[in-house]
Order: structure tokens, then C-alpha cells, then sequence
């Protein structure tokens, strides 16, 4: 897992180049804390940070392919290709010779071999850049689910820059922070637009894509693409595919030349990922599994169910730990870890944007931070909800049947949320020009045009496909990045194992009869992994991550906003309904702990925030 920058400018020279492509790299420097390098050639530049996972000598990047003494192509690569071995022993056969173990070479060989083709007979996450120097052209390629994130701006002259992270493009002195209504929406929006960031003239390559740019303009194809294709398994056999899936999916994931943990929180899709990683490595002779679980100073003691979760993660993960013999460590922190404003401004920068959801992203980070001290990989549970059927909403008629995301719908049930959620301290005028509803509108049924389905599927069997789409395509995007630049933020490389393509791909077309057979949320999922977990854990219901309940925290919350608008030069004053944030800092201060209310406190610090960091213009 790295970090990558660059661009191709085939009709000027970049004045001070070599520096602007220092302050590029230089700006991904927490996405590889272990190397960087940069390489300049006439027309293109590529820098690389470098964050040793697999082969640590030999990995060393931007990587060169040379013939004859002549440059053949140039790759700057940031991920896991985690069929790089059988990759690398067909590449042999077709007369490649390797200087090195690492999976980079391979995805260098692949590309000379295959062109941007290459991106098909890649298994994994990844984004990288290949310059090739024989067709004068760069080509830009991203996982088929989009878990590496990986943006481009096409400059007025032409050029094309490209990086990991927008604050990598914003190093370049031709990119401005200007931010217009189509951003401001996807900002406050919780139904992620396809392509689209939240700086002007920014775009993230779209998942499954690639991008290739020559003299003669630029070409975007698409490598892959979710289908509906016919499920001929019935549940016994679903439940045994799952599972054998789920067990070569993981273990090839272990993989790594740098110590590795599992997340841990205590419910079904973490609790799989770590038993069966236990396993495994017990068969290969190494030792326990590691796991990492986050908490909250007197969290479990003084824990109260809200309208999202029913109990603590802890005590789950704590006996599922003990089950399967992990060496097993809990990160506890407190409110003063949470309101930390170094801490905060972290979790801010890592995501180039604030969100609703504060101490959630705060708390996150400094997880991931204090992982880092133990180990550089971590593998997590994160999108079995998405793929299995496992949020609330799913299990919803009322929800299932709105006419919107039903995210979108179930936001809407909290008086906090009614306005938007973190959209309800901001000013009316503002909210009128951007038209969130229209947007949601909009969004949600070019989504269910997307949307492919079976021959002959039932109503509600149509309906449920539809659900599970809108998730993997307008959800998951949100929660992969987020997940992917807090961990990178502290160099720490996330695996997702749930996200495999093939996985996806199979529970996908199984019918939601399938999904939800016993009438619970991840039926087939938890069937797959019965045996591996403790009955106290296959029982747990769905619990997101956890937010603190601690009632100084939502006091320290109170005191922030209050400092912002006494402020004549806080920058977000503008942006604000006065009356509004001010009533919420009335609320705060006589003790209101409702966190759908506190999402819109924190939204506004957070913007305020990010006004002052990145000098943002908003162009509305």
C-alpha cells in the first residue's frame, strides 16, 4: 500500500518540475513512510511513496523496464495484486525474466505483456500508473471495486495529473482548492456520485476502468463491470461455496513479508476474517493471530443501546479472541484522545474533507495509528454488510419500498436528520441552491437504471437486487475510501477480504431468499462460518462502529462550536444558519447526547476546519 502522483504533459515543460513533482510525492509522504522516489522523463512524471509490505529490498519504485539499455515503460503502483505469484509464473513461461519477488514487478511484466488488458488478470486492490515509453503514452488503472483510491485533473494546457489523494493534485501550482455546488453536494451527500470529487476539475478514475492518454486525446474503458448472471446452487451448495471461498480468499490475503493483525470488533464479518486467518496460519506453522479492537474509556460498563446499536463491541470480541487463541489487544481511548484538535485536524487532512461523523472518523484514525505500532497490515470485515445483506435498512419495508436510498429514507427519521444529515446548522439559502433532494432524486434512479437483473426474478427479488446494488455502488464507495485514508494516514495497509471481485461477484446472484433465509440479516454468511465462532457472536445483531456515549465529549463539542461562532473570522460563519447553530450550542451545553444531532455539530466545526487548512474557495 503506497501512495502515487504524477502527470503527463505532452504540449509544455513544467517550470521547476523536479520540485513540483517533489511537493507532490512529498504530500502522499504518510501513504509511505518506509521510501519514496520520483522519476522524470520528457513528458511524463511519476513519484512514489512507498509503504514495504512484500519484498522489502526489492520492491523499490517507480519501477523501470528496461531492453537493451532503452526504457521500455515506467510503473509508479500502489495496492496488492494477491495472485501475483501464479501470476509471475506465467508470465515466465511467456519469456519474462524477474530481478525481484515483489508483486510490483508483476504488475510491470503484466502490463508489457497484456497493455492496459493487464488490469484483467489482476486479483486484488490496486491503482497505478504505467508510463509507457515505446507508445508515448500514460495509462492509468483501478480495481475493479474501486478499494485504492486514485484521482485526476486534465489541466487547461492539457495536462493530465494524477495521485492517490486530491492533496497530492493540490500540490501542483496549477490546481486551485475550489469547491462548487456539484462538490458541496457530494460532501454533504451519503450516497457517493460515481467519478465525481469534491474539488473542481478533480475526478476519481472510476472502478473497473482505465485511462489512457496520448497526444491524441484521452480514452476511458471499462475492464469490468457486476452482472446478473444465472444461480443454479441451491443453499447447501451456496453455504459450502461461501465458505470455501471465504477460506482461499483470506489466506491468500495473509501474505506479507511485515507483521499483520485482523481489526477486530466483535461481530460476524471481523470475527470470520480473524477465525479463519487463525486457522491458516496455524496450518502454515506461524504464529497466533493478531487482533486489534477500539473502545471507549468505561464504554462497556456504562454502555446504552441507541437506535443503530444494541451492544458494546468489547466483551464479543474479547470472547472471540479467546476462542480462536489470538493475541489480542484493546486500544482504549477517551474523550480526550476524541476532542484532541491535532487528532481531529488528522482525521480531516487524511480524507481532504470533513463528514457528519466525527468522533466515528477521529476515533478510527487513532485506531489505526496505535495498529500501526503493532503491525503494517491489518485485514477487516468491512463490505460484508454490503455484500451479504447486513445493514438495518435492508430489513426495513417501509425503508425497502421509498422512492430514495433507504439509507437516505431511514436519515430521515431522526428530527436531527430531517434537514440532512449535517446539513441542519447550514444556511437555508445555501441548501435551497444545491437541492439535496434533487440530487438524491437524480442519483438514485440513474443507479436503478444501472441496476442488472435476472430473467424471471420475483417482485420482491427484483426489488432486493435493486438494494443491493444501490449499496456496492453508491454506499460502499464511501466507506472503502474512508476506510482507506484513515489507515494510510498512519501508513498502515487495510485488506479487505470480503471485497474480493469473485466473492462479490457469486453472492451477488444468489437470490435474497438465500441472503436472508432464517430471517436475519447475513443468513448465508453466517451458515458459512457457524462452526468457526462462538454462539454468542453468530447471534449478535448488526452493530456499526461504535460512537462514545461519554456526555463530556458532547460538552467538549459544545465548547468548539461556541468558540467558532464568537469568532468574527471563523471562516464558516458565512455557511451558517446562526439561529440554528446557535440553539445547537444552547442544546449541547444542557446536555443533549442525541448523536444525530451532535453529526451536525461536528459538520460544522469540521468545515470550519477545512476552510482554514486548505484555503478552500466556494464557488456556489
Amino acid at each position: 500500500m503506497c501512495g502515487i502522483a504524477g502527470w503527463v504533459d505532452f504540449g509544455h515543460d513544467v517550470p521547476d518540475a523536479q520540485a513540483v513533482l517533489d511537493a507532490m510525492t512529498d504530500a502522499l509522504a504518510s501513504r509511505g513512510p518506509d521510501a519514496r522516489g520520483t522519476w522524470l522523463g520528457r513528458y511524463a512524471a511519476l513519484g512514489h511513496t512507498r509503504n514495504s509490505v512484500i519484498d522489502l529490498a526489492g520492491g523499490i519504485q517507480p519501477m523501470l523496464a528496461r531492453e537493451d539499455g532503452r526504457i521500455l515503460a515506467v510503473l509508479t503502483y500502489s495496492g496488492e495484486v494477491y495472485n501475483f505469484r501464479s501470476l509471475r509464473i506465467e508470465l515466465e513461461r511467456r519469456g519474462h525474466t524477474f530481478l525481484t519477488r515483489s508483486d510490483t514487478e508483476v504488475v510491470l511484466r503484466s502490463y508489457l505483456e497484456w497493455g492496459a488488458d493487464c488490469a484483467r488478470h489482476l486479483e486484488g486492490m490496486f491503482a497505478f500508473a504505467v508510463w509507457d515509453e515505446r507508445r508515448q503514452e500514460l495509462v492509468l488503472i483501478r480495481d475493479r471495486l474501486g478499494i485504492k483510491p486514485l484521482f485526476y485533473a486534465v489541466l487547461p494546457s492539457g495536462a493530465v495529473l494524477f495521485g492517490s489523494e486530491p492533496k497530492a493534485l493540490l500540490a501542483h501550482p496549477g490546481v486551485r482548492p475550489i469547491v462548487d455546488a456539484d462538490g458541496l453536494r457530494e460532501l454533504f451527500s451519503t450516497a457517493k456520485t460515481p467519478g465525481q470529487a469534491v474539488f473542481r476539475d478533480m475526478r476519481e478514475l472510476l472502478p473497473g476502468h482505465t485511462l489512457t492518454i496520448s497526444r491524441t486525446g484521452r480514452t476511458q474503458c471499462r475492464y469490468w463491470t457486476l452482472e446478473a448472471r444465472p444461480h443454479t446452487d441451491d443453499l447447501a451448495t451456496t453455504t459450502a461455496t461461501v465458505r470455501s471461498m471465504l477460506e482461499e480468499i483470506v489466506t491468500r490475503e495473509l501474505v506479507a513479508d511485515v507483521p499483520l493483525c485482523t481489526a477486530l470488533s466483535g461481530g460476524i464479518d471481523s470475527s470470520a476474517v480473524t477465525a479463519l486467518a487463525s486457522i491458516a496460519r496455524r496450518a502454515a506453522g506461524d504464529e497466533p493471530v493478531r487482533t486489534i479492537t477500539a473502545t471507549f474509556v468505561g464504554y462497556s460498563e456504562n454502555f446504552r443501546p441507541d437506535d443503530q446499536r444494541d451492544t458494546p463491541d468489547a466483551p464479543y470480541a474479547a470472547e472471540l479472541a479467546r476462542h480462536v487463541g489470538a493475541e489480542h489487544t484493546d486500544i482504549v481511548l477517551g474523550t480526550a484522545d476524541l476532542i484532541d484538535p491535532a487528532a481531529r485536524r488528522a482525521a480531516l487532512v487524511a480524507q481532504d474533507m470533513p463528514t457528519t461523523l466525527g468522533d466515528m472518523d477521529t476515533s478510527l484514525y487513532l485506531m489505526l495509528r496505535a495498529t500501526r505500532e503493532h503491525s503494517t497490515v491489518a485485514l477487516t470485515g468491512e463490505t460484508a454488510d454490503e455484500i451479504f445483506g447486513g445493514f438495518k435498512w435492508l430489513h426495513d419495508a417501509e425503508l425497502v419500498a421509498a422512492d430514495t436510498f433507504p439509507w437516505v429514507a431511514a436519515e430521515m427519521r431522526s428530527p436531527a436528520s430531517r434537514l440532512g444529515q449535517g446539513r441542519a446548522l447550514f444556511d437555508p439559502g445555501l441548501m435551497s441552491k444545491l437541492d439535496m433532494t434533487g440530487y438524491y432524486r437524480d442519483s438514485y434512479r440513474q443507479a436503478l437504471r444501472e441496476t442488472p437483473h435476472q430473467e424471471g426474478e420475483s417482485e420482491h427479488e427484483h426489488r432486493m437486487r435493486e438494494q443491493c446494488y444501490l449499496q456496492l455502488v453508491r454506499w460502499l464507495p464511501m466507506l472503502l475510501d474512508r476506510g482507506d485514508r484513515l489507515a494510510m494516514a498512519s501508513g498502515l495497509e487495510t485488506r479487505v477480504p470480503f471485497c474480493d471481485h469473485r466473492l462479490v461477484e457469486y453472492v451477488y446472484n444468489a437470490p435474497w431468499s438465500f441472503k436472508s433465509f432464517d430471517g436475519r440479516e447475513k443468513s448465508l454468511l453466517r451458515a458459512a462460518v457457524k462452526d468457526l465462532v462462538p454462539p454468542s457472536v453468530l447471534a449478535r445483531p448488526k452493530s456499526p462502529y461504535p460512537v462514545t456515549q461519554d456526555p463530556t465529549y458532547t460538552q467538549a463539542l459544545h465548547r468548539e462550536l461556541s468558540d467558532v461562532l464568537s469568532n468574527p473570522d471563523s471562516p464558516v460563519l458565512p455557511f451558517l444558519h446562526l439561529e440554528s447553530a446557535q440553539q445547537a450550542v444552547a442544546e449541547l451545553s444542557a446536555g443533549a447526547h442525541d448523536w444525530h444531532a451532535r453529526m451536525n455539530v461536528e459538520m460544522a466545526c469540521g468545515f470550519n476546519t477545512w476552510l482554514t487548512e486548505y484555503n478552500v474557495e466556494i464557488a456556489v
